[in-house]
């Protein structure tokens, strides 16, 4: 028997070996349990494609079998983690949630209809987990009724997931100016869990209502059982996966489904919290009130009467109401980052077409399910430089920053200034990547913009509206992948995996 103070016999190397082992046990497990939950969902289009006697039905329950089995051995195999996370811990999580979670998604689509290779199965799951909307299916009214499905489940998980990381991870690893919008749930304490399990139930709450109500209004005003279930999930998720290859264009002679999938495009893309104050205030003050929400409403409302004028003025020969719906509800799917489109906007003229590519940019309110900069790091943006301009005029002049009544701290500005420089980085790097591989400038630079914002689709004639992106490169498209999960997760949040002191102990 060794005597305690005898050195061990293990070597430096080995015991940081076994230190990252068990350090990393716990994040292991939790993406066990999240497959767990992907398993349960893929359950729902498997029983559907079983009642209906559809091939698929293989398909779905080969990839259940995959997934329980991968659960059931990680689980056993962590069966003595020891479940507390720290910050390090969290950013691995956060990542890799959604890369394993598109991964195993991917798996119906590999081995079903409309078998697709691996690169463009794990591009549509991740454009769907994600909720980015892009996709390189064709022909998608005639697939099975268990992939459109299962493409709508997975944005509508995607939605719920990213309310949850922006308004709880995010702020609490400070990622991108979120720490602006910290609040008690965002501390993963003891002493805020009730809060923060109170706060989870009341988003689930929302969400799941916001998407009963879009499904009855859907099915009131004539889809189908089968469209209104997929565009419910995908509109409130602002997703953009639709059933068909014209997207909504098949209800472009339907004003009403318009209107009405633009009032959920709009109400998802506002902060869910400020719904948790309406119902607990009863009063929609505080949500008109948020610099975001009015911000957003009144870049919604300005370019969608600013491009009608300008229709009409270049001959467009609807009336003014045929043209404003067209164009309002154009613009509501690309700034809410959903996706859908009606028509071929790029059809428009010049000047629609840069108008549409610099939306692709913005996004709508943060802790909502949209991507893009978010409207508050651009209002803070105009708030900084507004500030810089004083400075220039009044040297020893003392201007406070406030932003919805909170001061605008240096950590936030610089973490806002950050974000925004990694973004353009980001965007600068793909878009040479895809130029290498044969893609033209203007579908580079728009699909590198519309993959890290999640908006779905671009402005190049292959991938704009009335395009998808089937015919590109297969690398272009792990490329585009790996800018649609860095868009999801607020880029820094996967920047600090690739720094080396993430990886020290």
């Amino acid at each position: 028997m060794r005597p305690c103070n005898m050195p061990s016999s293990r070597s430096p190397f080995a015991t940081m070996r076994l230190l990252h082992l068990i350090d990393f046990m716990p994040v292991l497990r939790i993406l066990a349990i999240l497959l767990f939950i992907l398993a349960l969902v893929m359950a729902i289009p498997l029983i559907v494609l079983a009642i209906e006697q559809d091939p698929d039905v293989r398909a779905f329950a080969t990839s259940e079998v995959i997934t329980l089995s991968t659960v059931g051995l990680v689980l056993f195999w962590t069966r003595n983690a020891h479940m507390e996370l720290r910050p390090r811990q969290m950013f691995l999580l956060t990542v890799l949630s959604w890369v394993v979670f598109a991964g195993f998604a991917s798996l119906p689509m590999i081995l079903g209809q409309p078998r697709l290779t691996v690169a463009d199965a794990v591009f549509e799951a991740v454009s769907g987990v994600t909720s980015t909307g892009g996709t390189v299916l064709v022909g998608i009214e005639h697939l099975s009724v268990g992939i459109k499905l299962w493409r709508g489940l997975l944005q509508w998980m995607g939605g719920i997931g990213i309310i949850v990381m922006a308004i709880a991870i995010l702020p609490f690893l400070k990622v991108g100016g979120m720490r602006l919008f910290h609040t008690e749930s965002s501390e993963w304490s003891d002493q805020v869990a009730p809060r923060a399990g109170t706060a989870a139930k009341a988003i689930a709450s929302i969400y799941i209502g916001s998407t009963l109500a879009a499904f009855i209004t859907y099915r009131v005003l004539g889809m189908t059982w089968l469209d209104a279930i997929v565009h419910a999930m995908s509109s409130v998720s602002t997703g953009g996966f639709a059933n068909y290859d014209d997207s909504f264009g098949v209800y472009q002679n339907h004003p009403a489904i318009l209107w009405a999938s633009m009032v959920f495009m709009l109400t998802s893309a506002l902060p869910f919290v400020m719904y948790i104050r309406v119902l607990g205030r009863r009063s929609w003050q505080p949500l008109w009130r948020d610099q975001q929400v009015r911000g957003l409403f009144w870049l919604v409302t300005l370019t969608s009467l600013s491009l009608t004028l300008y229709r009409l003025h270049q001959g467009a020969t609807a009336g003014f109401g045929r043209v404003l719906t067209e164009t309002a509800f154009n613009v509501v799917s690309v700034i809410t980052t959903t996706g859908y489109s009606s028509t071929d906007y790029t059809l428009w003229g010049a000047l629609a077409v840069n108008v549409f590519f610099y939306l692709l940019f913005i996004g709508g309110c943060s802790g909502s399910t949209t991507g893009g900069i978010k409207i508050f790091r651009v209002q803070i943006g105009w708030l900084m430089l507004r500030n810089h301009l004083r400075h220039l005029v009044h040297a020893n002049g003392v201007f406070v920053q406030r932003y919805n009544g909170r001061l605008l701290t240096d950590d936030i500005v610089r973490a806002v200034i950050a974000f925004s420089f990694f973004f353009s980085l980001t965007v600068a790097v793909m878009s040479i990547l895809m130029s290498m591989m044969d893609v033209d400038l203007l579908t580079s630079i728009s699909t590198s913009v519309s993959s890290l914002a999640n908006v779905g689709p671009a402005v190049g004639g292959r991938v704009g509206p009335a395009g998808n992106y089937r015919d590109l490169p297969d690398m272009a498209k792990w490329l585009l992948s790996v800018a649609m999960i860095m868009g999801r997760l607020e880029i820094l949040t996967v920047m600090v995996l690739l720094t080396p002191a993430f990886w020290r102990k």
